[in-house]
């Protein structure tokens, strides 16, 4: 854990440099080294520079390695810029060129970065929205969505959910409407506050909030606490944390669709995407088998058991036969 967060500052200190404009030779080296394995060297890739960024937290983190590891084995002189700070300063560095490439969620596109306030139910044709609007206002490119969704969510725990029979954010809502005291509620401190977060649910789903006994906590607080049904009930978390299946906790369905779609998708910018449209190619197979299942593994592995992301990373593309270890 102190190695990991040695890094973490090193990179934050790293990321200060690159988005005042030090140029793309602040990176670090790939951490691992990898062979090919079904990602074979990519003529038209070797040799050439490419800055993989990422935000600040394990599945951003996990999900800029394999970029890393799959840029590697290709043949490509990877530089290293995951764990920047913020999703607006991994933006500001990709529109500027001081980063090349990394996964962004769907959802995080359409309404942070374009301003759009009216998500799109449909997971593709949110996809298809922000992949057309982004390229036309600012030359980004959206390519190889992912099926993992990484959008906010409520939990319970098991028992709750037995005791309470809530499964749906409509019995939720039911339950403060009828039983204030069993709904007692953690809800993360941006989560509290965002239209995509509870005020918007709220609405949606016709709660009261006057009625809702509501603690807001940091987000990492909210997993244990709602697990052990003491300081809460239910909680707000991100769909695909892999504190959800280690401490049994239970995804209330959304069953109004209120919550965006948050895919991961690679994006470019396109005059890089068109100098190099070798990468949407390696990578396709990858973000293919990014499901909700198996990113929500990776990140358990980092989160429950304490590995570093790059480990996790490299380890399952070498299990899925991307690339070998070296």
């Amino acid at each position: 854990m102190r190695t990991r967060a040695l890094r973490a500052a090193a990179l934050g200190f790293v990321a200060i440099f690159v988005l005042a404009g030090c140029g793309l030779e602040s990176g670090s080296a790939v951490p691992l080294q990898v062979g090919p394995g079904s990602i074979r060297p990519v003529p038209e890739l070797k040799g050439v520079p490419i800055t993989v960024g990422s935000k600040d937290f394990t599945e951003q983190n996990i999900l800029g390695y394999l970029i890393e590891f799959a840029m590697a084995a290709a043949g490509a002189n990877v530089r290293d810029l995951t764990n920047i700070q913020g999703s607006n300063s991994v933006r500001d560095a990709q529109l500027n060129g001081q980063i090349d490439i990394s996964y962004e969620y769907t959802g995080t596109g359409w309404i942070n970065y374009l301003g759009n306030e009216t998500p799109i139910p449909d997971e593709v044709g949110q996809f298809n929205a922000v992949r057309d609007a982004d390229l036309a206002a600012h030359g980004i490119v959206w390519a190889d969505m992912a099926p993992m969704n990484n959008t906010y969510a409520m939990v319970t725990s098991a028992r709750t959910a037995k005791e309470t029979g809530v499964v749906t954010l409509s019995d939720y809502a039911r339950l403060i409407a009828t039983d204030p005291g069993a709904a007692t509620t953690c809800v993360g401190t941006e989560f509290n506050v965002r239209q995509d977060g509870f005020p918007g649910m709220a609405h949606k789903y016709g709660i009261d909030a006057g009625k809702v006994h509501k603690q807001i906590v940091q987000d990492a607080v909210v997993y244990q606490a709602t697990a052990d049904a003491t300081q809460c009930k239910f909680g707000s978390v991100a769909a695909t944390d892999g504190r959800i299946p280690a401490l049994g906790l239970v995804l209330l369905q959304d069953d109004l669709g209120f919550f965006p779609k948050y895919n991961a998708a690679l994006v470019m910018r396109k005059s890089f995407a068109d100098a190099h449209p070798q990468i949407a190619a390696v990578m396709a197979p990858i973000s293919a088998r990014l499901t909700n299942e198996s990113i929500t593994a990776l990140n358990s592995e980092v989160d429950v058991k304490g590995r570093e992301p790059a480990d996790v990373a490299r380890d399952w593309m070498v299990a899925q036969g991307f690339v070998t270890a070296r």
